[in-house]
């Protein structure tokens, strides 16, 4: 099958997927436990029948679900998302404010995960036995087993009481703000530790996936024919033993990208990183359903890209799939 013909395939499925999504979380959502009328009656203290069914009406909560599901399909195929029952602003505006710094901390903790887990399945797999790999092995799944919340917490810990040298709160130094170079720097500062909890849950996945499946490339023919041609180990391990490794990485990479989406949710919590993550927590408590839809809606959006990018790279590493499928 041709590439481009795949790839509008795999469009087509995640028009249909996002439709599902967007009457499923509708339909849960809306049928949760939770008044949002009464929690905006709540907070403005306290107020009489007649303001809280203005209010229903307002926000066309008097209709049917059924109704106030086909009037947000027809909003949500204009462009239009609704408006923010708690935030008073367009819920688009809310999350163009979120995306990037959820963006930023996912990406990070892939990178992080991905790059290191890989780096230390690869180096224990030539000595499979040795304390090195043992090592490794105890650590990442330590951090596998450890809930997110509590190893932001731990570093909070360490690194903002026991050893200050890192800023556990925020996005930038709100105290001292800064422009051009040096905001990236505090960026990338504060970057550093919810970064490191995200990714450090999902680094022994990497690392034992890197891991058995050098020692098997290493066992391999190919492998040693390369070496019986004298080729130094780098080249050996590095151009061919690695590549094949590296398929089922990309694989569960793309796969765990909607998981680090669900897991910056508490570590923008303890952290009080603002993002979506935040953004969901808030909107859960106060039941603001456009925003809750539009953050749930705009997550799976990225997650389906994640998955058809992956699948897209998986094609471009492994020439046997794109021959396959001719």
């Amino acid at each position: 099958m041709n590439l481009t013909l795949h790839f509008l395939r795999q469009l087509a499925n995640a028009f249909g997927l996002l439709l599902a999504v967007l009457v499923l979380n509708f339909c849960l959502i809306h049928t949760a436990p939770g008044d949002p009328v009464m929690v905006i009656a709540g907070e403005m203290g306290g107020t009489s029948a007649e303001v809280i069914a203005a209010l229903r009406i307002k926000y066309g909560l008097d209709k049917s679900m059924l109704e106030q599901l086909f009037t947000y399909l027809g909003k949500v195929a204009t462009g239009d998302f609704g408006y923010s029952y708690y935030f008073n602003e367009p819920v688009l505006n809310l999350i163009a404010h979120r995306v990037p710094a959820t963006l930023y901390l996912v990406l990070s903790a892939l990178v992080i995960s991905v790059t290191i887990g890989t780096l230390l399945g690869v180096i224990s797999a030539r000595k499979p036995n040795g304390l090195f790999s043992q090592g490794v092995t105890i650590v990442s799944l330590a951090g596998y087993a450890a809930p997110v919340f509590w190893t932001g917490l731990m570093l909070i810990l360490l690194f903002g009481s026991i050893w200050p040298i890192l800023p556990v709160t925020g996005m930038t130094d709100v105290a001292r703000p800064k422009a051009g170079f040096a905001y990236v720097l505090d960026v990338l500062k504060h970057l550093i530790l919810p970064a490191t909890t995200l990714g450090f849950v999902y680094l022994a996945q990497y690392s034992r996936l890197a891991r058995i499946n050098m020692i098997d490339a290493l066992t391999a023919d190919y492998v040693r024919t390369a070496r019986a041609k004298g080729l130094p180990e780098v080249i050996v391990i590095g151009k061919h033993a690695l590549r094949n490794t590296l398929i089922p990485i990309v694989t569960v990479a793309g796969l765990q990208f909607g998981h680090l989406f669900a897991g910056a949710v508490l570590v923008e919590t303890v952290f009080s990183w603002p993002g979506m993550g935040r953004l969901v927590f808030d909107s859960i408590l106060r039941r603001d359903y456009p925003t809750l839809l539009a953050v749930l809606f705009f997550s799976a959006v990225i997650v389906m890209a994640a998955n058809i990018i992956t699948d897209l790279v998986y094609r471009l590493v492994d020439p046997r799939i794109r021959s396959g499928s001719r």
